[in-house]
Order: C-alpha cells, then structure tokens, then sequence
C-alpha cells in the first residue's frame, strides 16, 4: 500500500491530522503507521533515524548548545465507531483526534520542515502509551538505548486543548482490607462482617481533606478516593473479607515512597497492599528552552492534572511540558474530536519556537 503521508499531507498539519488518522494503530499494532512514519522521516535529509519495535526516532546533529524532544505516542484506544475520520465544520472527528495524533502530526511535520532549528531536535514517535507500561515505547527505549532520550527539555504532545500543562501528579493504587468471620445470615451474630468493618474506612475517605500544593505557579490538587469495592461470598452468608480499591493522586512535591506513607497513614489499622504506583514530574519551568517555550505560547502554564509521560522524562533528569491542540475530556470518547484552529494555532506556537 502506498503511504498515505505525501509530500503535500506533510506540509499541512490538518491535512496530516487526519491521514494519521485514518492510518489505524490501536494498542500494540503500531507497525503500519510507524512504518510509513520512518519512511518519510529517513526520506528527510537532516535527520538521522533509528527505530526500536515500532518506535521511531529522528534528530538533527546540527551542534547546537540545547537539545530539546519532541515526543507523541501512535497508538490509540480500541476503535468505537470513530474511523476513519470526518471533517464537520472546523472539527476533525476520529479515533486518536485529541489524544494525540493531532500532537503527532506537530511533531512529524516540524521534523521534515525545519531543516535548521535553534535547538537540536529529537523528535520521538512510541509505541503502547495507551496499554501497560511494560509495552511503553520510552520505558522500552530507556532501558535499551537510553541515549536516544538524552536532552536537555521535553515536550510531550499530550492533549491540553493549546494550554501548557506543567509536570504531572504522581498516582498510587492500593487495597485497603478488612477481615471479618462467616457465618449463616441467619445466625449473624456467629460471625463478624468484614463489609460493615470497611464503614471506617469509608468514614475516612469522606473526611479527608486533600492538600491543595502550589509549585512554580501552577496549582496541585490532590485526591484520595475509593473507586472500587469488593466484597461478599453469597446471599445468606455473613462475608469475611471485604476489599476497598483506593486512588491517591498526590502533588509532585511528594516522592512515591512519602506518598505511600501518607496512605497507611490515613489508613493505620488496616491491612494494606499496594497494586500500582508511579512518580509525578515537577513543573521543570527552570530550563532555559522551556522558558523560550512559554514566552512562544504566551499564556502562563497550569498544572498537569493526571499523570502523564512526562513522569518519565522527569525521571531520567529531564523537565518537561505538556501541550497538545485536543481537549483532554474527549481523549477516548466516542464523539473524539479535535479544532483545526487548534491545530494551526499549536503548529504555529511550535514553529516559532523552533524557527
């Protein structure tokens, strides 16, 4: 098949938008478009290219003082009746509009585009954000070729509706249990019910009052929340384990280690697994190209609420940011879509920035 990404759908950010598109890479089935994304990155002349799986790198060598990344993932959530996409009005409609095949095709087009920026430039196109992390492009990259990830500010195409989104909150998962004894519904007072006793838990998410963290301008709101429960063995017996699933989201000021702390310390008394856990990333607003970024956006950055990517960058030393032209509340709905205007106006931020 001939590669939808022609020299004409390369020179228009819109246009390449919607053929990337309508290129489908859902979660672990990347090969077409990382396919035709390396033929037209090795087709420009500037650029030298590697490729691990299907993750594409590209850079420029040009000596400059200052490397900077560029990074966005190819993959997508499963399809829902949204591809190809559809162009109503002054909106692209499709699967992978916002998040962020919009914020990809930044990348690919500045990467053919400009042939001289001010920084030397790696522009990073990954695999399987989207799935576990043990398919992540960068945490693949990172462990076998870490230095093509050297730099000295990242951008990750993350979708921001055109806003820069600075660092990211840490998130941490865990069980919260309670034990209790069966017996016969009947004869209730033979046993102890684990669901009653998880009552206290749940009276302690309710009175908990999440800090509000101010770093570098942007404002943190942390969050801890049950969001799932587990529990019971039938309907005439009195259960005897009772499991609350809950979610701290917790300001980049906090280590992943102090963070846990924090939750068995709400939580003192009861037993406690952690199932999932990873670091936030502190704004990074420091570095000199970031602050060269903001003074090309113009508009002062807000915290990333969520946790991002950019975590990842944070933690092999290097700040990173946030921005993309998709809103972040259409990422993975059906009706996803993303504004042409966004898209030129992000295009137009980049390169001024780079050019």
């Amino acid at each position: 098949m001939a590669n939808p990404l022609t020299p004409d759908v390369m020179s228009d950010p819109v246009a390449l938008t919607r053929a990337l598109v309508d290129i489908e890479s859902v979660s672990l089935h990347e090969k077409e478009i990382a396919d035709c994304v390396e033929e037209v990155l090795r087709a420009a002349p500037h650029l030298s290219v590697q490729r691990y799986g299907n993750t594409v790198m590209a850079r420029t060598d040009l000596g400059r003082s200052q490397r900077v990344v560029l990074a966005g993932h190819l993959d997508t959530v499963p399809l829902n009746d949204n591809f190809p996409a559809s162009i109503q009005g002054d909106l692209i409609y499709g699967c992978g509009t916002a998040d962020m095949k919009s914020g990809v095709a930044f990348a690919l087009h500045l990467a053919v585009s400009v042939p001289e920026p001010r920084f030397d430039v790696t522009y990073f196109f990954y695999e399987a954000e989207e799935v576990d992390s043990q398919y992540n492009g960068l945490t693949l990259v990172a462990a076998a070729h870490p230095e093509w990830l050297t730099a000295d500010f990242a951008v990750l195409l993350e979708p921001t509706y055109g806003v820069v989104e600075a660092g990211c909150q840490g998130t941490l998962r865990a069980i919260v249990r309670t034990a209790g004894r069966r017996a016969h519904s009947a004869r209730s007072w033979r046993g102890i019910n684990a669901i009653h006793a998880a009552g206290e838990v749940l009276r302690r998410l309710e009175a908990y009052e999440p800090r509000t963290v101010p770093i570098d301008g942007c404002t943190y709101r942390e969050g801890l929340n049950a969001v799932r429960i587990r529990g019971g063995v039938a309907g005439n017996v009195v259960p005897d384990l009772c499991e609350i699933e809950v979610n701290y989201r917790f300001a980049p000021d906090r280590s992943e280690a102090e963070a846990l702390a924090h939750v068995r310390e709400v939580f003192d008394g009861f037993e406690l697994e952690v199932v999932d856990s990873s670091g936030g990333a502190l704004p990074g607003l420091s570095a000199p190209a970031a602050r060269e970024f903001l003074a090309a956006v113009g508009e002062a950055p807000v915290a990333k609420l969520g946790w991002t990517d950019v975590a990842r960058f944070a933690a092999l030393g290097i700040p990173a940011l946030n921005f993309g032209p998709g809103d972040p509340n259409l990422a993975h709905a059906p009706d996803e879509h993303v504004e042409i205007g966004k898209i030129r106006d992000g295009a137009a931020t980049l390169h001024r920035w780079l050019s």
